[in-house]
């Protein structure tokens, strides 16, 4: 495994993963982020991602799709199993199909290659200031019913047990538990989600909502908190059951 020592960080720095099997890519990327202040770990397979991530706390995790041996979608899959670190997917193969399957299997945000390195460092910097709870003025606690949200701990409740939610997941949840009983459209719901990708397709808030449904209701096909307004968007209930 080739990868970048672990210096000394400076207090406050973001330290990224990047798993990349195109060297040469993988050392212009890094150059370019270690310019602009950012800590760069470099892995080329899935199994030495998994294994650095194991070892070491990063803000955030840039997973290529397309490795050799274990590919993106299964090391992110585990990754899901043992940390809610922003990972953003970043692969040649950018059709929504793919895109859909990378935020289904537990991706926070989707970078097609051949991207640009200023939008793929304000991306990285995005997800820090949500993962960091600076991604809006407002840090209060928001309950609404059996459901709490902490943006400073980016923690969420249901009846006291905790969530296992991604950056993304806990924003999108957010900002409905913000304005619960009122129905958002997915274009409202997309605007409103600060720090996600600006290329976000409208498609993927569905995928966010159908992975939230899974962990907030006791039946997913029937949900009782998290509705459905047929042609208009999505609503967090507030009347009973909520």
């Amino acid at each position: 495994m080739e990868q970048t020592p672990h210096p000394a960080p400076e207090e406050g720095a973001i330290q990224v993963l990047l798993v990349e099997d195109d060297e040469r890519l993988a050392r212009l990327t890094a150059r370019y982020l270690q310019e602009h202040g950012v800590v760069v770990t470099v892995t080329h397979t899935g199994t030495d991602a998994l294994s650095e991530a194991g070892r070491h706390g990063f803000d955030v995790i840039l997973l290529d799709l397309m490795l050799p041996g274990r590919d993106g979608l299964e090391v992110c899959r585990e990754l899901r199993t043992r940390t809610d670190v922003p990972i953003i997917m970043v692969t040649a193969r950018g059709e929504e199909a793919d895109r859909v399957l990378g935020l289904e299997t537990g991706a926070d945000d989707y970078l097609p290659k051949p991207y640009s390195s200023r939008e793929l460092l304000a991306r990285i910097r995005a997800q820090v200031r949500r993962a960091r709870g600076k991604a809006g003025p407002a840090l209060q606690p928001v309950q609404v019913g059996r459901l709490m949200l902490d943006p400073r701990s980016l923690r969420a409740t249901l009846d006291g047990k905790p969530l296992n939610l991604t950056t993304y997941e806990f924003g999108l949840l957010r900002v409905l538990a913000e304005r619960a009983g009122r129905v958002l459209s997915r274009e409202q719901l997309l605007d409103l989600v600060k720090g996600s990708a600006e290329e976000v397709f409208d498609r993927s808030v569905d995928v966010h909502i159908f992975r939230l449904r899974q962990k907030l209701e006791a039946d997913p096909r029937n949900p009782s908190l998290l509705k459905t307004v047929r042609g208009v968007g999505y609503m967090l209930a507030v009347g009973e059951g909520a």
